[in-house]
């Protein structure tokens, strides 16, 4: 038995309250080593006779396993909502230890013998009480909801009068620089909402629409202020109310991590130096701050102040500050107060204190209990995802390994799969549901330009990732086969010349989103179990949950492949012949149980 292997940790994504009245466990041990895990639980002031009774043994079933570890689940509830629980573990030999609170003891006694030191109280893992309040919360209505991300200045024109000096004609096939404007601004959205709602797709993410200087907005000078050349907030508010009108929420992008330099807090900074009453507003090292001007913009090593990156542009606020905090508490909640918004996207999000987001996630709770809290982080984010910040992030660390296996040929199957498996396996189940995947982003090339134009595996991954927990995101014109290299070249203007739409991807993405929709519990909420054939790289899943199961597979090698079985009644699918995938199909599959 390999014991090091071996781990738990309560009130963690080992330990947690699903719903008010369920506990999930979770343990993880080596791969291929362990037989059988019960765990024995039982109420923690259950004693008779000085003898602390244990009420039952439950066994545990596998669930996901990586490249090197099995991970075992079970659901415990308790009458009086407090627990004691501990892990008898047998290895492939019939080797047994028992595993709580105090680490390993040997299996001497029968395990029913209640009086042996093994299984005295003192090394049981304790759930203490089940405190609802501490519960991961995660908005329901975010795991229904198919995003569409929309870069404002690139979406639509719609309205000419308040387009930038020098703005350029609406080219698609223009490779933008990131200083060219083409004048998309908030009256281009509205007018494309009804778009947008025949694709099928019901949540609105905006990257910043504050006053700034820029293309991206991300060097906001006015965080209360709409930016004039994408409107103003009566426009907002309009966009606001008929997105909600047509059943879709709509989110914003708050960069409280930095602000631009033509803000008029750093202005003052600049203008008073250490005098200036927002001298601690940032991170000056030394006044006056400043820094040595070189061709590239948006670069500068030697700024004596904190920025991100080394943008010398955009100066890093001192969230610590209890002024800052204020501020930009006071700007979270004016956007959900006045004009009802129903999610933040949150910049830079892990260079921010967990203090501040703390706050942030009490004062926003308090308005809507069922906001929407997303972080940009592009790694494991454990540390912001344990109910108390954020309700998920921008799912790269998950997402990127099915660009790397089916794009970029990368990595293996199984180190796709395992890379998979270890991320869900990081967070409670409730946050894996309202995690927000995808492909590419305004921060990442198209995912059609990544498969170098083949749009059969453009669909094929599309499918993939949107047959998997979590909460599917559409970057704005990948319904039209968009392509785009790295920033700025995936933020052209959007594809509104019909004879150049590829209408045949849009009709393949209108099905997918129907598809999702129609099974959304299951994919939201089912058990997940992989098949794997990794001499002709076929990857198969199932995904259940009550009476429905869905079976898909998906051919990602070189050679036709034929099913073994016709599992239910197929209800999508790809380059499926006489019940063979060619290279690049796949078919998903339905059953009632």
């Amino acid at each position: 038995m390999q014991k090091a292997a071996i781990y738990h940790r309560p009130e963690s994504e080992f330990a947690y309250l699903y719903t008010e009245t369920e506990l999930r466990i979770r343990i993880r041990t080596a791969l291929d080593d362990i037989a059988t895990i019960t765990v024995g639980y039982g109420d923690p002031y259950d004693w008779q006779d000085g003898t602390w009774q244990k009420e039952a043994d439950l066994s545990m079933h596998k669930t996901l396993a990586t490249d090197v570890h099995q991970y075992w689940e079970a659901s415990l509830t308790a009458p009086h909502a407090r627990l004691n629980y501990g892990f008898i573990l047998t290895d492939t030999a019939g080797y047994q230890v028992f595993f709580g609170d105090q680490g390993f003891e040997e299996l001497t006694v029968d395990e029913s013998d209640t009086d042996a030191g093994l299984m005295g109280a003192n090394n049981y893992f304790k759930m203490p009480f089940f405190q609802e309040i501490d519960r991961f919360k995660a908005p329901d209505w975010v795991k229904q909801t198919i995003w569409y991300q929309i870069f404002p200045e690139r979406f639509a024109n719609g309205d000419t009068s308040n387009d930038n000096p020098g703005t350029l004609p609406w080219n698609p096939d223009d490779n933008p620089d990131r200083d060219h404007f083409y004048g998309g601004d908030l009256r281009g959205i509205i007018d494309h909402l009804d778009h947008l709602v025949d694709l099928g797709v019901n949540g609105l993410y905006l990257t910043p629409i504050f006053e700034a200087p820029t293309v991206h907005k991300y060097d906001t000078v006015d965080y209360l202020e709409i930016d004039p050349h994408f409107g103003t907030k009566a426009d907002f508010k309009e966009l606001v109310e008929a997105a909600h009108q047509r059943g879709m929420r709509v989110m914003l992008d708050a960069v409280f991590n930095h602000i631009g330099d033509q803000s008029p807090q750093w202005q003052d900074v600049l203008a008073n130096g250490a005098d200036s009453k927002y001298a601690d507003w940032f991170h000056v090292h030394e006044f006056p701050a400043r820094y040595t001007a070189t061709d590239e913009f948006e670069y500068a090593v030697d700024a004596n102040y904190d920025t991100f990156a080394f943008t010398p542009h955009m100066p890093k606020l001192n969230t610590a500050n209890p002024e800052v905090q204020a501020h930009l508490l006071h700007i979270a909640t004016y956007w959900v107060e006045e004009f009802d918004i129903d999610a933040w996207r949150l910049d830079v999000a892990n260079e921010v204190d967990h203090h501040f987001w703390k706050r942030f996630h009490t004062e926003l709770k308090k308005l809507k209990p069922d906001f929407y809290i997303l972080g940009e982080i592009w790694t494991s984010a454990q540390a912001w995802l344990q109910g108390d910040e954020y309700s998920a992030v921008m799912n790269y660390a998950f997402t990127g390994s099915i660009v790397d296996y089916f794009a970029k040929q990368s990595i293996s199957l199984e180190k796709m799969v395992s890379n998979l498996n270890s991320q869900l396996m990081l967070n409670r189940d409730q946050t894996n549901q309202v995690m927000y995947n995808l492909l590419d982003s305004h921060d990442a090339p198209r995912i059609l330009t990544v498969a170098k134009d083949n749009k059969d595996l453009v669909r094929q991954m599309l499918t993939f990732m949107f047959l998997q927990q979590g909460t599917p995101d559409i970057y704005y014109g990948t319904e039209y086969a968009m392509t785009g290299e790295q920033d700025p070249d995936n933020r052209k203007p959007m594809e509104w010349r019909p004879e150049k739409q590829d209408h045949a991807m849009y009709a393949f993405m209108q099905q997918l989103i129907a598809l999702r929709k129609t099974y959304q519990p299951t994919l939201s909420e089912g058990n997940l179990v992989w098949e794997l054939d990794t001499d002709q790289q076929i990857v198969s899943f199932t995904r259940e949950i009550n009476a429905t199961k869905l079976i898909a597979t998906f051919n990602t090698g070189n050679a036709p492949y034929t099913l073994p079985n016709t599992p239910g009644t197929l209800v999508s699918s790809q380059l499926l012949t006489d019940n063979t995938l060619a290279p690049f199909g796949f078919a998903v599959y339905a059953q009632s149980l």
